[in-house]
Protein backbone atom coordinates (compact mmCIF):
# COMPACT_ATOMS: atom_id res chain seq x y z
CA UNK A 1 0.00 0.00 0.00
CA UNK A 2 1.26 3.46 -0.89
CA UNK A 3 2.37 5.48 2.15
CA UNK A 4 0.02 8.38 1.54
CA UNK A 5 0.69 9.90 4.97
CA UNK A 6 4.26 10.69 3.92
CA UNK A 7 3.11 12.59 0.83
CA UNK A 8 0.92 15.25 2.47
CA UNK A 9 2.55 17.03 5.41
CA UNK A 10 1.97 20.15 7.51
CA UNK A 11 3.72 23.21 6.13
CA UNK A 12 6.22 24.43 8.73
CA UNK A 13 8.10 26.74 6.39
CA UNK A 14 10.70 24.26 5.23
CA UNK A 15 12.30 24.65 1.77
CA UNK A 16 10.01 23.62 -1.07
CA UNK A 17 9.35 24.40 -4.70
CA UNK A 18 6.55 26.90 -5.15
CA UNK A 19 3.61 26.03 -7.44
CA UNK A 20 1.37 28.89 -8.54
CA UNK A 21 -2.09 28.20 -9.97
CA UNK A 22 -3.09 30.50 -12.83
CA UNK A 23 -6.49 30.42 -14.52
CA UNK A 24 -6.57 30.65 -18.30
CA UNK A 25 -8.75 33.76 -18.30
CA UNK A 26 -6.28 35.59 -16.04
CA UNK A 27 -3.09 34.32 -17.61
CA UNK A 28 -2.40 37.28 -19.87
CA UNK A 29 -2.71 39.66 -16.94
CA UNK A 30 -0.43 37.47 -14.85
CA UNK A 31 2.13 37.29 -17.64
CA UNK A 32 2.33 41.06 -18.05
CA UNK A 33 3.41 41.39 -14.43
CA UNK A 34 6.50 39.23 -14.95
CA UNK A 35 9.88 39.63 -16.54
CA UNK A 36 10.67 39.15 -20.20
CA UNK A 37 12.40 35.85 -19.39
CA UNK A 38 9.17 34.38 -17.98
CA UNK A 39 7.14 35.59 -20.97
CA UNK A 40 9.70 34.10 -23.33
CA UNK A 41 9.60 30.74 -21.56
CA UNK A 42 5.80 30.67 -21.62
CA UNK A 43 5.70 31.49 -25.33
CA UNK A 44 8.37 28.93 -26.18
CA UNK A 45 6.53 26.21 -24.24
CA UNK A 46 3.18 27.30 -25.70
CA UNK A 47 1.89 27.50 -22.15
CA UNK A 48 -1.60 28.99 -21.96
CA UNK A 49 -2.66 27.96 -18.43
CA UNK A 50 -5.06 25.28 -19.56
CA UNK A 51 -5.92 22.83 -16.75
CA UNK A 52 -3.15 20.25 -16.44
CA UNK A 53 -0.46 22.39 -18.08
CA UNK A 54 2.76 22.98 -16.13
CA UNK A 55 5.61 25.44 -16.76
CA UNK A 56 8.91 25.29 -14.86
CA UNK A 57 10.49 28.66 -14.01
CA UNK A 58 14.20 28.76 -13.11
CA UNK A 59 15.30 30.49 -9.91
CA UNK A 60 18.22 32.78 -9.26
CA UNK A 61 20.43 30.10 -7.69
CA UNK A 62 21.50 26.66 -8.82
CA UNK A 63 18.84 24.09 -8.02
CA UNK A 64 16.16 26.71 -7.37
CA UNK A 65 13.03 26.64 -9.46
CA UNK A 66 9.30 27.13 -9.21
CA UNK A 67 6.39 26.41 -11.50
CA UNK A 68 3.05 27.73 -12.62
CA UNK A 69 0.18 25.50 -13.63
CA UNK A 70 -3.19 25.85 -15.27
CA UNK A 71 -5.98 26.06 -12.72
CA UNK A 72 -9.49 24.83 -13.48
CA UNK A 73 -12.33 27.33 -13.33
CA UNK A 74 -14.16 24.97 -10.99
CA UNK A 75 -11.55 23.15 -8.90
CA UNK A 76 -12.04 19.41 -8.46
CA UNK A 77 -10.35 16.47 -6.77
CA UNK A 78 -8.29 15.46 -9.81
CA UNK A 79 -6.80 18.80 -10.89
CA UNK A 80 -3.56 18.36 -8.96
CA UNK A 81 -3.14 14.76 -10.11
CA UNK A 82 -2.17 15.88 -13.60
CA UNK A 83 0.35 18.33 -12.12
CA UNK A 84 1.84 15.87 -9.64
CA UNK A 85 2.40 13.29 -12.36
CA UNK A 86 4.61 15.77 -14.27
CA UNK A 87 6.80 16.78 -11.33
CA UNK A 88 10.05 15.18 -10.16
CA UNK A 89 10.59 14.01 -6.62
CA UNK A 90 10.78 16.80 -4.07
CA UNK A 91 8.79 18.98 -1.70
CA UNK A 92 6.19 21.45 -2.95
CA UNK A 93 3.83 24.10 -1.68
CA UNK A 94 1.00 25.74 -3.56
CA UNK A 95 0.73 29.49 -3.39
CA UNK A 96 -2.42 30.26 -1.46
CA UNK A 97 -2.20 26.77 0.08
CA UNK A 98 -3.26 23.37 -1.23
CA UNK A 99 -6.98 23.13 -1.95
CA UNK A 100 -8.45 20.36 0.27
CA UNK A 101 -10.39 18.92 -2.67
CA UNK A 102 -7.26 18.67 -4.80
CA UNK A 103 -5.06 16.82 -2.33
CA UNK A 104 -6.85 13.53 -3.11
CA UNK A 105 -5.67 13.68 -6.70
CA UNK A 106 -2.14 14.58 -5.61
CA UNK A 107 -1.99 11.54 -3.34
CA UNK A 108 -3.55 9.07 -5.77
CA UNK A 109 -1.19 10.17 -8.54
CA UNK A 110 1.37 8.12 -6.58
CA UNK A 111 -0.69 4.93 -6.36
CA UNK A 112 0.09 1.95 -8.59
CA UNK A 113 -1.10 -1.63 -8.58
CA UNK A 114 2.26 -3.33 -9.10
CA UNK A 115 1.85 -6.55 -7.13
CA UNK A 116 2.62 -8.73 -10.13
CA UNK A 117 5.42 -6.68 -11.74
CA UNK A 118 8.95 -8.00 -11.38
CA UNK A 119 10.42 -4.51 -11.79
CA UNK A 120 7.72 -1.87 -11.41
CA UNK A 121 8.55 1.61 -12.63
CA UNK A 122 9.55 3.76 -9.64
CA UNK A 123 7.10 6.49 -8.65
CA UNK A 124 8.81 9.77 -7.68
CA UNK A 125 8.00 10.88 -4.14
CA UNK A 126 6.40 14.30 -4.41
CA UNK A 127 5.60 15.76 -1.00
CA UNK A 128 2.92 18.42 -0.78
CA UNK A 129 3.02 20.83 2.16
CA UNK A 130 -0.25 22.22 3.49
CA UNK A 131 -1.09 24.87 6.07
CA UNK A 132 -4.50 23.25 6.57
CA UNK A 133 -3.36 20.59 9.02
CA UNK A 134 -6.91 19.56 9.89
CA UNK A 135 -7.56 18.49 6.29
CA UNK A 136 -4.53 16.22 6.02
CA UNK A 137 -5.88 13.23 7.95
CA UNK A 138 -9.21 13.03 6.09
CA UNK A 139 -7.45 13.34 2.72
CA UNK A 140 -5.02 10.54 3.56
CA UNK A 141 -7.87 8.33 4.86
CA UNK A 142 -9.84 8.84 1.64
CA UNK A 143 -6.82 8.09 -0.53
CA UNK A 144 -6.25 4.87 1.44
CA UNK A 145 -9.91 3.89 1.00
CA UNK A 146 -9.87 4.51 -2.75
CA UNK A 147 -6.59 2.60 -3.08
CA UNK A 148 -8.10 -0.31 -1.14
CA UNK A 149 -10.99 -0.52 -3.60
CA UNK A 150 -8.63 -0.37 -6.56
CA UNK A 151 -6.24 -2.98 -5.18
CA UNK A 152 -9.00 -5.43 -4.30
CA UNK A 153 -10.70 -5.06 -7.67
CA UNK A 154 -7.43 -5.32 -9.60
CA UNK A 155 -6.38 -8.53 -7.83
CA UNK A 156 -7.06 -11.58 -10.02
CA UNK A 157 -9.74 -13.97 -8.85
CA UNK A 158 -7.16 -16.73 -8.38
CA UNK A 159 -5.73 -14.70 -5.51
CA UNK A 160 -8.95 -13.11 -4.24
CA UNK A 161 -11.71 -15.59 -3.56
CA UNK A 162 -14.28 -15.58 -0.75
CA UNK A 163 -11.67 -16.65 1.81
CA UNK A 164 -9.24 -13.90 0.85
CA UNK A 165 -12.06 -11.35 0.88
CA UNK A 166 -12.79 -12.44 4.44
CA UNK A 167 -9.11 -11.93 5.32
CA UNK A 168 -9.27 -8.39 3.91
CA UNK A 169 -12.36 -7.71 6.04
CA UNK A 170 -10.60 -9.12 9.10
CA UNK A 171 -7.70 -6.71 8.54
CA UNK A 172 -10.07 -3.73 8.42
CA UNK A 173 -11.92 -4.98 11.50
CA UNK A 174 -8.67 -5.43 13.43
CA UNK A 175 -7.46 -1.94 12.51
CA UNK A 176 -10.55 -0.38 14.07
CA UNK A 177 -11.36 -2.78 16.90
CA UNK A 178 -14.51 -4.11 15.23
CA UNK A 179 -16.09 -7.53 15.77
CA UNK A 180 -16.25 -9.84 12.77
CA UNK A 181 -18.23 -12.99 12.13
CA UNK A 182 -18.05 -15.32 9.11
CA UNK A 183 -20.87 -17.76 8.41
CA UNK A 184 -20.16 -20.71 6.11
CA UNK A 185 -20.73 -24.45 5.74
CA UNK A 186 -23.87 -25.99 7.20
CA UNK A 187 -24.82 -22.75 8.95
CA UNK A 188 -24.75 -20.90 5.63
CA UNK A 189 -26.83 -23.63 3.95
CA UNK A 190 -29.42 -23.36 6.69
CA UNK A 191 -29.57 -19.62 7.28
CA UNK A 192 -28.61 -18.06 3.94
CA UNK A 193 -29.86 -20.47 1.28
CA UNK A 194 -29.47 -18.17 -1.72
CA UNK A 195 -25.85 -17.29 -0.88
CA UNK A 196 -25.14 -20.99 -0.42
CA UNK A 197 -26.83 -21.97 -3.68
CA UNK A 198 -24.94 -19.43 -5.80
CA UNK A 199 -21.57 -20.44 -4.35
CA UNK A 200 -21.94 -24.18 -3.97
CA UNK A 201 -20.32 -25.11 -7.31
CA UNK A 202 -16.98 -23.59 -6.29
CA UNK A 203 -14.20 -25.79 -4.95
CA UNK A 204 -13.94 -26.19 -1.18
CA UNK A 205 -11.19 -23.59 -0.83
CA UNK A 206 -13.49 -21.05 -2.46
CA UNK A 207 -16.64 -21.97 -0.56
CA UNK A 208 -19.30 -19.26 -0.09
CA UNK A 209 -19.67 -17.31 3.14
CA UNK A 210 -21.35 -14.29 4.68
CA UNK A 211 -18.93 -11.82 6.24
CA UNK A 212 -20.35 -9.53 8.93
CA UNK A 213 -18.59 -6.74 10.81
CA UNK A 214 -20.05 -4.73 13.67
CA UNK A 215 -18.63 -1.63 15.28
CA UNK A 216 -19.68 1.31 17.41
CA UNK A 217 -21.85 2.12 20.38
CA UNK A 218 -25.11 0.13 20.34
CA UNK A 219 -26.84 3.29 21.57
CA UNK A 220 -25.99 5.13 18.37
CA UNK A 221 -28.14 4.96 15.21
CA UNK A 222 -27.66 1.65 13.41
CA UNK A 223 -26.66 1.72 9.75
CA UNK A 224 -26.05 -1.21 7.44
CA UNK A 225 -23.62 -1.26 4.51
CA UNK A 226 -23.92 -4.23 2.14
CA UNK A 227 -21.56 -5.14 -0.71
CA UNK A 228 -21.87 -7.73 -3.45
CA UNK A 229 -18.87 -10.04 -3.15
CA UNK A 230 -18.99 -12.24 -6.24
CA UNK A 231 -15.27 -12.87 -6.53
CA UNK A 232 -15.63 -14.28 -10.01
CA UNK A 233 -18.73 -14.59 -12.15
CA UNK A 234 -18.65 -17.14 -14.92
CA UNK A 235 -22.39 -16.65 -15.37
CA UNK A 236 -22.98 -20.13 -14.00
CA UNK A 237 -24.77 -22.55 -16.31
CA UNK A 238 -26.01 -19.52 -18.26
CA UNK A 239 -22.36 -19.09 -19.17
CA UNK A 240 -21.05 -15.67 -20.14
CA UNK A 241 -19.18 -15.29 -23.43
CA UNK A 242 -15.43 -14.90 -23.02
CA UNK A 243 -15.54 -11.18 -23.79
CA UNK A 244 -17.98 -10.60 -20.93
CA UNK A 245 -16.08 -12.88 -18.55
CA UNK A 246 -12.76 -11.10 -19.01
CA UNK A 247 -13.40 -8.44 -16.34
CA UNK A 248 -15.36 -10.62 -13.94
CA UNK A 249 -12.64 -10.48 -11.30
CA UNK A 250 -14.19 -7.07 -10.61
CA UNK A 251 -17.60 -8.51 -9.74
CA UNK A 252 -16.68 -8.14 -6.07
CA UNK A 253 -16.34 -4.39 -6.62
CA UNK A 254 -19.43 -3.76 -4.50
CA UNK A 255 -17.83 -5.58 -1.58
CA UNK A 256 -14.64 -3.54 -2.04
CA UNK A 257 -16.66 -0.31 -1.89
CA UNK A 258 -18.60 -1.47 1.17
CA UNK A 259 -15.43 -2.52 3.00
CA UNK A 260 -13.68 0.77 2.19
CA UNK A 261 -16.72 2.78 3.28
CA UNK A 262 -16.88 0.86 6.55
CA UNK A 263 -13.22 1.69 7.14
CA UNK A 264 -13.89 5.38 6.53
CA UNK A 265 -16.85 5.38 8.91
CA UNK A 266 -14.82 3.73 11.65
CA UNK A 267 -11.74 5.83 11.02
CA UNK A 268 -13.78 9.03 11.31
CA UNK A 269 -15.50 7.59 14.38
CA UNK A 270 -18.92 8.59 13.14
CA UNK A 271 -21.50 8.18 15.92
CA UNK A 272 -23.22 5.14 14.41
CA UNK A 273 -23.63 1.45 15.11
CA UNK A 274 -22.16 0.00 11.94
CA UNK A 275 -23.20 -3.33 10.43
CA UNK A 276 -21.21 -4.38 7.36
CA UNK A 277 -22.39 -7.40 5.36
CA UNK A 278 -20.54 -9.00 2.44
CA UNK A 279 -21.96 -12.14 0.83
CA UNK A 280 -18.81 -13.65 -0.70
CA UNK A 281 -19.16 -16.31 -3.40
CA UNK A 282 -17.80 -17.55 -6.69
CA UNK A 283 -20.42 -18.23 -9.36
CA UNK A 284 -18.77 -21.31 -10.85
CA UNK A 285 -19.80 -24.14 -13.18
CA UNK A 286 -19.88 -27.70 -11.85
CA UNK A 287 -22.21 -30.67 -11.53
CA UNK A 288 -23.90 -29.19 -8.48
CA UNK A 289 -24.29 -25.64 -9.82
CA UNK A 290 -27.72 -24.11 -9.39
CA UNK A 291 -29.74 -24.29 -12.59
CA UNK A 292 -32.18 -22.24 -14.65
CA UNK A 293 -35.63 -23.26 -13.47
CA UNK A 294 -34.54 -24.10 -9.93
CA UNK A 295 -36.59 -22.60 -7.14
CA UNK A 296 -34.58 -21.32 -4.19
CA UNK A 297 -35.83 -20.54 -0.73
CA UNK A 298 -34.50 -17.24 0.62
CA UNK A 299 -33.69 -16.21 4.18
CA UNK A 300 -36.75 -13.97 4.06
CA UNK A 301 -38.93 -16.95 3.16
CA UNK A 302 -39.72 -15.82 -0.39
CA UNK A 303 -39.31 -18.48 -3.05
CA UNK A 304 -37.25 -17.42 -6.06
CA UNK A 305 -37.43 -19.02 -9.49
CA UNK A 306 -34.12 -18.89 -11.33
CA UNK A 307 -34.70 -17.37 -14.73
CA UNK A 308 -30.99 -16.86 -15.32
CA UNK A 309 -27.99 -18.06 -13.31
CA UNK A 310 -26.07 -14.99 -14.44
CA UNK A 311 -28.40 -12.83 -12.33
CA UNK A 312 -26.70 -14.18 -9.21
CA UNK A 313 -25.65 -10.95 -7.54
CA UNK A 314 -29.18 -10.02 -6.58
CA UNK A 315 -29.65 -13.44 -5.01
CA UNK A 316 -26.74 -13.15 -2.59
CA UNK A 317 -27.65 -9.54 -1.85
CA UNK A 318 -31.23 -10.59 -1.12
CA UNK A 319 -30.16 -12.81 1.78
CA UNK A 320 -27.70 -10.17 3.05
CA UNK A 321 -30.29 -7.37 2.88
CA UNK A 322 -32.72 -9.56 4.80
CA UNK A 323 -30.12 -10.09 7.51
CA UNK A 324 -29.37 -6.36 7.63
CA UNK A 325 -33.05 -5.53 8.00
CA UNK A 326 -33.50 -7.89 10.94
CA UNK A 327 -31.47 -5.49 13.11
CA UNK A 328 -33.85 -2.61 12.28
CA UNK A 329 -31.27 -0.14 10.93
CA UNK A 330 -32.12 3.48 10.31
CA UNK A 331 -30.44 3.27 6.92
CA UNK A 332 -29.20 0.63 4.46
CA UNK A 333 -26.76 1.29 1.62
CA UNK A 334 -25.68 -1.41 -0.79
CA UNK A 335 -23.02 -1.37 -3.49
CA UNK A 336 -22.99 -3.83 -6.37
CA UNK A 337 -21.56 -4.29 -9.84
CA UNK A 338 -25.02 -5.53 -10.62
CA UNK A 339 -26.16 -4.92 -14.20
CA UNK A 340 -24.79 -4.27 -17.66
CA UNK A 341 -28.00 -2.33 -18.24
CA UNK A 342 -26.80 0.41 -15.89
CA UNK A 343 -23.61 0.74 -17.89
CA UNK A 344 -25.48 0.89 -21.19
CA UNK A 345 -27.67 3.64 -19.77
CA UNK A 346 -25.05 5.67 -17.90
CA UNK A 347 -21.61 4.53 -19.05
CA UNK A 348 -18.65 3.67 -16.84
CA UNK A 349 -18.35 6.90 -14.81
CA UNK A 350 -21.89 7.24 -13.45
CA UNK A 351 -23.15 4.78 -10.84
CA UNK A 352 -26.89 4.31 -10.99
CA UNK A 353 -28.59 5.32 -7.76
CA UNK A 354 -31.87 3.76 -6.67
CA UNK A 355 -33.56 4.77 -3.44
CA UNK A 356 -36.89 4.09 -1.76
CA UNK A 357 -36.66 7.40 0.13
CA UNK A 358 -36.59 10.77 -1.65
CA UNK A 359 -34.85 12.52 1.26
CA UNK A 360 -32.04 9.95 1.25
CA UNK A 361 -31.69 10.23 -2.53
CA UNK A 362 -31.48 14.02 -2.25
CA UNK A 363 -28.83 13.78 0.48
CA UNK A 364 -26.74 11.44 -1.66
CA UNK A 365 -27.13 13.64 -4.74
CA UNK A 366 -26.06 16.76 -2.82
CA UNK A 367 -23.07 14.97 -1.33
CA UNK A 368 -22.07 13.57 -4.72
CA UNK A 369 -22.07 17.03 -6.24
CA UNK A 370 -20.13 18.51 -3.33
CA UNK A 371 -17.25 16.03 -3.65
CA UNK A 372 -17.35 15.59 -7.45
CA UNK A 373 -18.24 11.91 -7.21
CA UNK A 374 -21.31 11.81 -9.46
CA UNK A 375 -24.36 9.60 -9.10
CA UNK A 376 -27.45 9.48 -11.30
CA UNK A 377 -30.78 8.47 -9.87
CA UNK A 378 -32.92 5.97 -11.77
CA UNK A 379 -36.50 5.11 -10.79
CA UNK A 380 -37.78 2.18 -8.77
CA UNK A 381 -40.63 2.01 -11.27
CA UNK A 382 -43.19 -0.26 -9.60
CA UNK A 383 -45.03 -1.23 -12.78
CA UNK A 384 -41.90 -3.05 -13.97
CA UNK A 385 -42.28 -5.42 -11.04
CA UNK A 386 -44.57 -7.45 -13.30
CA UNK A 387 -41.49 -8.43 -15.30
CA UNK A 388 -40.31 -10.43 -12.27
CA UNK A 389 -43.49 -12.45 -11.86
CA UNK A 390 -43.27 -16.22 -11.67
CA UNK A 391 -46.07 -18.75 -12.09
CA UNK A 392 -44.38 -21.25 -9.77
CA UNK A 393 -42.61 -19.09 -7.16
CA UNK A 394 -43.03 -15.79 -5.36
CA UNK A 395 -40.63 -14.00 -7.70
CA UNK A 396 -38.27 -14.64 -10.63
CA UNK A 397 -34.69 -13.43 -10.43
CA UNK A 398 -34.51 -12.25 -14.05
CA UNK A 399 -36.91 -9.97 -15.85
CA UNK A 400 -38.47 -11.06 -19.12
CA UNK A 401 -37.74 -9.27 -22.38
CA UNK A 402 -34.38 -7.73 -21.48
CA UNK A 403 -35.78 -4.26 -20.89
CA UNK A 404 -35.15 -2.02 -17.86
CA UNK A 405 -32.57 -4.47 -16.52
CA UNK A 406 -31.11 -2.12 -13.90
CA UNK A 407 -34.59 -1.17 -12.69
CA UNK A 408 -35.87 -4.74 -12.40
CA UNK A 409 -32.70 -5.77 -10.55
CA UNK A 410 -33.27 -2.94 -8.05
CA UNK A 411 -36.93 -3.90 -7.71
CA UNK A 412 -35.84 -7.45 -6.92
CA UNK A 413 -33.57 -6.18 -4.15
CA UNK A 414 -36.32 -3.96 -2.78
CA UNK A 415 -38.37 -7.06 -2.00
CA UNK A 416 -35.76 -7.94 0.64
CA UNK A 417 -35.59 -4.50 2.29
CA UNK A 418 -37.95 -3.98 5.24
CA UNK A 419 -40.80 -1.65 4.36
CA UNK A 420 -40.20 1.79 5.82
CA UNK A 421 -36.42 1.42 6.08
CA UNK A 422 -34.57 4.06 4.02
CA UNK A 423 -32.43 2.22 1.48
CA UNK A 424 -30.09 3.22 -1.32
CA UNK A 425 -28.70 0.89 -3.95
CA UNK A 426 -25.65 1.91 -6.01
CA UNK A 427 -25.17 -0.07 -9.22
CA UNK A 428 -21.52 0.84 -9.83
CA UNK A 429 -19.03 -0.25 -12.50
CA UNK A 430 -15.99 -0.25 -10.14
CA UNK A 431 -13.73 -0.05 -13.18
CA UNK A 432 -12.04 2.60 -15.30
CA UNK A 433 -11.66 1.48 -18.93
CA UNK A 434 -9.09 4.18 -19.78
CA UNK A 435 -6.62 6.14 -17.70
CA UNK A 436 -7.10 9.71 -16.49
CA UNK A 437 -4.85 11.76 -14.18
CA UNK A 438 -4.79 10.08 -10.78
CA UNK A 439 -7.06 7.33 -12.07
CA UNK A 440 -5.24 4.52 -13.88
CA UNK A 441 -7.00 1.98 -16.02
CA UNK A 442 -8.44 -0.74 -13.80
CA UNK A 443 -10.40 -0.93 -10.58
CA UNK A 444 -11.81 2.32 -9.29
CA UNK A 445 -14.01 3.67 -6.51
CA UNK A 446 -17.18 5.17 -7.98
CA UNK A 447 -19.76 6.36 -5.47
CA UNK A 448 -17.59 5.74 -2.41
CA UNK A 449 -16.77 9.39 -1.70
CA UNK A 450 -20.38 10.45 -2.24
CA UNK A 451 -21.67 7.86 0.21
CA UNK A 452 -19.13 8.80 2.87
CA UNK A 453 -19.83 12.51 2.44
CA UNK A 454 -23.54 11.84 2.92
CA UNK A 455 -22.96 9.78 6.06
CA UNK A 456 -20.55 12.37 7.45
CA UNK A 457 -23.18 15.07 7.04
CA UNK A 458 -25.98 12.95 8.40
CA UNK A 459 -24.12 11.63 11.42
CA UNK A 460 -21.95 14.49 12.63
CA UNK A 461 -19.25 13.66 15.14
CA UNK A 462 -19.52 15.34 18.54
Amino acid sequence: MTDFASLLLPDRGEPAHSLTPVAADGFEGWLKQHATQVRTLANAAQFSAKPGELLILPGRRDGEWSAIFGAATTPGPWDLAAIAQKLPAGSYRIEGDAPPDGTLGWLLAHHRFDRYLAKPDPVPTRILLSRNAAAIGPAVAMAEAVALVRDLVDTPAADLGPAELAVAAEAVAKAHGAAIRVTKGDALDRDYPMIAAVGRAAVRERAPRLIELEWGDPKHPRIAIVGKGVCFDSGGLDLKPSSAMLLMKKDMGGAAHALALAGLVMGARLPVRLHLLIPAVENAVAGDAFRPGDILRSRKGLSVEIGNTDAEGRLVLGDALTRAGEEKPELIIDFATLTGAARVALGPDLPALFANDDALAAELAAAAQAVSDPLWRLPLWPDYGDMLKSTVADINNAGEGGMAGAVTAALFLQRFVPEGTPWAHLDTFAWRPSAKPGRPKGGDALGLRAAFAMLSRKFVTA
